[in-house]
């Protein structure tokens, strides 16, 4: 069985925070911004691929948009941004949670923002997102798309940098007395995907979305009733209404660990269980090892 290895920390490393431009651009350049994407938008002067991923939306209202969240409200610490590969097609693989999947956005404007390369980070997202009215068409324009084989083995052959948070809703519904354990990892299907394009998998711990949203509680007549996989019940919502769906200020870290190597096992390996079992065991470990090494570094829930 393939051993894990945890996301190694320097003892000297302070992590990477969002740093703005060294040259902000001036207020008439800002405007003179704005002006180009409205004109862009009316006239249809911009382009999106085949899922539907809009970089001029993206880069020019979505990304903005979640900065001062990611710099300034959860004050969000990147460690181990080399280990991601500055080109070519790799696997993100993270923990998830915090009730509301703030932790994919957070990731992706760490791998854009604090990554040399600045890395578009393509997201697997479950149905249920997609069946959202407005959520759902942000979420392509944005750069996700169905969490499928298919649709991760045309992307990683593309080149890109795709993320997968294997636990899915058993990871960001889960109650708060079970905070940063890692539920089950499904079936394997992104280490098939790997193994079939021979693209690397780069672990990825996440501390910190946890606290945003404290779920202790869940209101499964009512989530049955919406068609959701639950009704979270937190210490501020449903019982401060609107307010209540303001995430608290946590203190978060970002770790990405080595890459793990799949193009030596061939192709023909992503039809092998046994293989398949223990690289997504390895996977696991991996992220849950580094969780606790991010907890112990942490000082503080909210610093």
């Amino acid at each position: 069985m393939p051993e894990a290895r945890v996301i190694p920390l320097r003892p000297d490393d302070d992590g990477q925070s969002h740093v703005p431009p060294a040259s902000d651009p001036s207020w008439d350049e800002q405007v003179a911004g704005g002006l180009d994407f409205l004109r862009r938008r009316l006239t249809g002067e911009y382009e999106t691929d085949e899922f539907g991923f809009d970089t001029d939306l993206t880069d020019h209202v979505l990304l903005p948009a979640l900065r001062p969240l990611f710099s300034r409200w959860f004050r969000v610490e990147t460690h181990g941004v080399e280990n991601v590969p500055t080109e070519g097609g790799a696997l993100v693989v993270a923990n998830h949670s915090g009730t509301v999947p703030v932790d994919a956005l957070m990731t992706t404007v760490a791998l854009h923002d604090d990554h040399p390369a600045q890395r578009r980070f393509r997201l697997l997202g479950a149905d249920l997102v997609f069946d959202l009215p407005v959520v759902g068409s942000l979420a392509r324009k944005f750069g996700a798309t169905l969490a499928c084989s298919e649709d991760a083995e045309r992307l990683l052959c593309g080149d890109e940098l795709v993320g997968v948070f294997p636990e899915g809703f058993k990871g960001i519904g889960k109650p708060f007395r079970e905070r940063y354990t890692l539920q089950r990892f499904g079936r394997g299907g992104f280490v098939t995907a790997a193994l079939r394009t021979g693209k690397p998998i780069v672990p990825c711990a996440i501390v910190g979305a946890e606290e945003i949203y404290p779920m202790i509680g869940n209101a499964k007549t009512l989530a049955r009733l919406l068609g959701l996989p639950y009704f979270p019940v937190t210490p501020t919502f449903p019982a401060l209404g609107p307010l209540g769906l303001v995430p608290l200020p946590s203190k978060w870290l970002i770790a990405f660990g080595e890459p793990i190597e799949t193009a030596h096992y061939g192709p023909a390996a992503a039809e092998d269980p046994m293989l398949v079992f223990n690289l997504t065991d390895q996977v696991r470990e991996t992220i849950q090892q580094s969780i606790y090494q991010l907890l112990l570094q942490r000082t503080s829930v909210f610093s």
